[in-house]
């Protein structure tokens, strides 16, 4: 196989997403580049999503596996271990790849060792896979080359997960993913780029990202915990204060009216000289707002 007919390995990790997974695994399918190796595994969903996925399977004869629940991290992980190709795609089983994805993606990292990792711009959809209105959504980011600290940092717009092209020598000069963090895509965007690799994002849109209910991010504690471990493995960074209770402040001032419990315990993590505008914000909403539900 030559340079420009790369194997890219998709893995998906289906989790209770029966409603969605079968039309996340026909986008792989309907990829236009032709040298995909798919790998589904489901990690011990209770929905009826084997069902779905097993009758794709018989169609299409792509790698499936099931397994008790191990969490997405170890999944991914167990994935790439077997994965044939020299780059790995992650792929949320509750998301969509535009058509072309793939190849522009391959296309792109021709002669570029020095780019870990390729992204791109997403769209939102929702649970009945409807586009939000452009107002609520930016598709036209134009390309950006991210190191360390532009990650770290949040000094350039992020590179969404549904879009992540990882070269596999990448992935494994860094040890893949840490089994210990559930929130695998900031990790490992660290991870790489702390390495000495680049991300590049390309300024167009590659995937659809689907909200709805049971989303990673509307599970603030998850979230708070998640990031504040992966940060304090860079605590030795001269801005890893900064970083970390700008994040607190951020999600202090986007709790402070939703659940104030957890509110008052982020609060108490931030040093006064630390306060910011969003901080004060935060105050005004948590003591003089009313309590938003939902």
């Amino acid at each position: 196989m030559s340079e420009n007919q790369l194997l890219v390995t998709v893995v998906i990790a289906s989790y209770n997403h029966a409603p969605y997974i079968e039309e996340c695994i026909q986008s792989v399918l309907d990829q236009t580049y032709p040298y995909v190796e798919l790998l589904v595994i489901d990690d011990g969903s209770t929905d009826d999503s084997v069902e779905r996925i097993q009758r794709l399977q018989g169609l299409y004869g792509f790698d499936f596996q099931t397994q008790q629940n191990q969490g997405l991290t170890r999944t991914l992980n167990a994935a790439i271990a077997r994965a044939k190709g020299s780059l790995i795609v992650p792929f949320g089983s509750d998301d969509i790849m535009l058509p072309e994805r793939l190849a522009k993606q391959v296309a792109y990292l021709q002669g570029k060792p020095e780019v870990g990792i390729c992204a791109g711009n997403i769209e939102l959809i929702d649970s009945a896979g409807q586009l939000f209105p452009e107002k609520r959504q930016r598709r036209d980011v134009p390309f950006r080359r991210l190191d360390f600290d532009d990650v770290f940092m949040e000094l350039k717009p992020y590179a969404p997960a549904t879009t992540l092209m990882i070269r596999k020598d990448a992935l494994d000069k860094v040890g893949g993913f840490d089994p210990e963090i559930r929130l695998e895509d900031l990790s490992i965007e660290l991870k790489i780029t702390h390495a000495g690799y680049y991300i590049d994002c390309l300024g167009e849109v590659l995937a659809r990202y689907r909200k709805h209910a049971t989303n990673s991010y509307k599970n603030h504690r998850f979230m708070i915990d998640s990031i504040l471990r992966i940060y304090a493995l860079f605590s030795d960074h001269p801005q890893y204060e900064f970083v970390r209770t700008r994040f607190l402040s951020s999600m202090f001032l986007k709790c402070s009216n939703r659940d104030r419990k957890l509110a008052r315990e982020l609060l108490a993590q931030i040093p006064f000289k630390h306060w910011s505008k969003k901080t004060w914000r935060g105050i005004a909403r948590l003591y003089f707002s009313p309590l938003e539900k939902g």
